[in-house]
C-alpha cells in the first residue's frame, strides 16, 4: 500500500492530477466555513445542535449530511450538490420516459453534453427555488423554537440568499467538473464524500465523551461495546464491498462471420450485471419521501399532522418499516430505468451474439429481466438493511445518531463506493505504468 502511494507520485501525469484533486477538495472545504451575510451563525448552530438531539431529522439533516455540515452553519456552500444531484436524477427520469431524450442520450459523447447541459439548467432552477424557501424559512423565529436567526429580515436579505446559495452551488458543481477533466475520480462523487469524511472527527469526539476514559464516572459506553463497534464496522465496510462489486455474469458467444476474405465474431465475453445498480440513489429517493412529512410538520403547525410526522420520525417502528419498503420499491424503480433488457438483446442480435442455451430476441430480454430481478432483489434487500442499521446501532448501542450513521446509511455507502471507484482509477494509472498496483490480487487488480 504504502509503495504504491509513493508509486502514485513517480507518475507525472498522475502526480498533478492528485494535486490538483487534493487542492480542489480544499477550496470546496474552506467556502464550508464562510458564512451567508445577515445570519446569527451561534443561534443557528444551536437549532441544529436541537435537531440532532432528536435523532436526526427532517429533509434538512440531509441536505446538511451532503454539504459537509455548511447546512447548519448556513454558508455559502449551505445547499451543497443536493440540487445538482436532484436534477441528476430528473433528468435520469426525463430521459427513460420522453422519447426526444432517450434519443439524444443514444448518440454518444454529443447528446451526453447537451443532456448534462440540460442538467445544469435544472441545477440553477432548482437551487434558486431552494434558496428562496430557506430565506423565507430563516426570516420566521417560530421555525427555530423563538430564536432570532436573521439580523435584519426582508426583501433585500431574500434576494441576497438566494444569489449567495445559488452561486455557491454553481461554484460546487463547477470545482466537481474540473475534478473530473482535470483531477481523478468522479468529481461530483468526491466533494460529497469530502463533505462526509468532514464529520468524522466531530463523530469521534462524541465517541471520546461517551467513553470517558479519563472520567470513568461520567462514561456511558464500556470498553468491550467499543470492540463490538469496531467489529461491527468493519463487517459493515467489507458487506458494502462484497455487495458493490458483486455482479452476475452472463456469458454471451459471437457467431462466426465470414466478410470477404475476414473472419468476424467467434469470441466468448460475458454481461456483468450488478448485483446493486442504484446505489445510494434509492436511499436518497426513500429518505426525501419519508422524512417529507417530518419537513412539513415544521411549516404547518397542525397537531394532528404533527402527530402523524412524529410516527414517522427517525427510530420509530412505522418508520423503519415504510422506509425499508420504499428503498427496496425504489431499487427496482432505479434499475428499471437505467437497464433495458430488450434494447441490450437488440443489439446483441444485430452483432451476432447470442446467450448459450437461449433463443435471440424476445426470449434473451425475457431472461435478461428474470435475471436482473433476481439478483436485484437480494442487492435491495441488502441496501435496506445498511440503511436502517444506523437505527438499531442507536437503539442497542445508546449512541447519537451521528456516530451510528457511520455504521450504516448514505454516508459509509458514498463513502466506501467513491473509495473504491478512485481507487480503481489510480490502479489503472499505476498498471499502465507498469507499477505495483494497490491491491495484488482481487477485483480491482483483476481488471487488466
Amino acid at each position: 500500500m504504502i509503495s504504491a502511494l509513493v508509486n502514485s507520485f513517480k507518475i507525472p501525469d498522475l502526480k498533478k492530477r492528485l494535486i490538483i484533486t487534493g487542492a480542489l477538495l480544499a477550496i470546496y472545504r474552506v467556502g464550508c466555513y464562510i458564512p451567508t451575510p445577515g445570519i446569527d451563525g451561534s443561534a443557528l448552530a444551536e437549532f441544529f445542535n436541537r435537531i440532532a438531539k432528536t435523532q436526526g431529522g427532517t429533509l434538512f439533516g440531509i441536505i446538511n449530511m451532503f454539504s459537509g455540515g455548511a447546512m447548519e452553519r448556513l454558508t455559502i456552500f449551505a445547499l451543497g450538490i443536493m440540487p445538482y444531484i436532484s436534477s441528476s436524477i430528473i433528468m435520469q427520469l426525463l430521459t427513460a420516459v420522453i422519447p426526444a431524450l432517450e434519443k439524444l442520450a443514444k448518440e454518444g459523447k454529443a447528446g451526453y453534453e447537451k443532456i448534462n447541459q440540460f442538467t445544469r439548467y435544472g441545477t440553477v432552477v432548482l437551487s434558486l427555488i431552494q434558496s428562496f424557501f430557506i430565506a423565507l424559512w430563516l426570516e420566521d423565529p417560530a421555525r427555530f423554537e423563538g430564536l432570532r436567526i436573521v439580523m435584519n429580515p426582508g426583501f433585500g436579505f431574500r434576494i441576497l440568499t438566494v444569489l449567495t446559495l445559488t452561486t455557491g452551488t454553481i461554484f460546487i458543481m463547477w470545482l466537481g467538473e474540473q475534478i473530473q477533466e482535470r483531477g481523478i475520480g468522479n468529481g461530483i462523487s468526491l466533494v460529497i464524500t469530502a463533505g462526509i469524511i468532514s464529520r468524522i472527527p466531530t463523530a469521534f469526539h462524541q465517541l471520546f465523551v461517551l467513553i470517558s476514559p479519563f472520567a470513568p464516572s461520567r462514561r456511558q459506553i464500556q470498553p468491550f461495546t467499543l470492540i463490538i463497534m469496531a467489529i461491527l464496522l468493519a463487517g459493515v465496510v467489507f458487506s458494502i464491498i462484497m455487495i458493490a462489486q458483486g455482479q452476475r455474469k452472463i456469458p454471451v458467444q459471437y457467431a462466426r462471420r465470414i466478410v470477404g476474405r475476414k473472419i468476424y465474431g467467434g469470441q466468448s465475453t460475458y454481461i456483468p450485471l450488478k448485483v446493486d445498480t442504484s446505489g445510494v440513489i434509492a436511499i436518497i429517493f426513500a429518505q426525501s419521501i419519508i422524512l417529507f412529512p417530518a419537513t412539513l410538520a415544521s411549516f404547518i403547525p397542525n397537531p394532528g399532522f404533527q402527530r402523524l410526522a412524529q410516527g414517522l420520525m427517525r427510530g420509530q417502528l412505522l418508520y423503519t418499516a415504510i422506509y425499508a419498503l420504499l428503498i427496496i420499491f425504489f431499487c427496482y424503480f432505479y434499475t428499471a430505468i437505467v437497464f433495458n433488457p430488450n434494447d441490450l438483446s437488440e443489439n446483441m442480435k444485430k452483432y451476432g451474439g447470442f446467450v448459450p442455451g437461449i433463443r435471440p430476441g424476445a426470449p434473451t430480454a425475457d431472461f435478461l429481466d428474470y435475471v436482473m430481478t433476481r439478483i436485484t432483489l437480494a442487492g435491495a434487500i441488502f441496501i435496506a438493511i445498511i440503511a436502517i442499521f444506523p437505527d438499531f446501532i442507536m437503539a442497542w448501542l445508546k449512541v447519537p445518531y451521528l456516530v451510528a450513521s457511520f455504521f450504516g446509511g448514505t454516508g459509509i455507502l458514498i463513502i466506501v463506493g467513491v473509495m473504491l471507484d478512485t481507487l480503481k482509477q489510480v490502479e489503472s494509472h499505476l498498471l499502465t505504468h507498469h507499477y505495483e498496483g494497490f491491491i495484488k490480487s482481487g477485483h480491482i487488480r483483476g481488471r487488466r
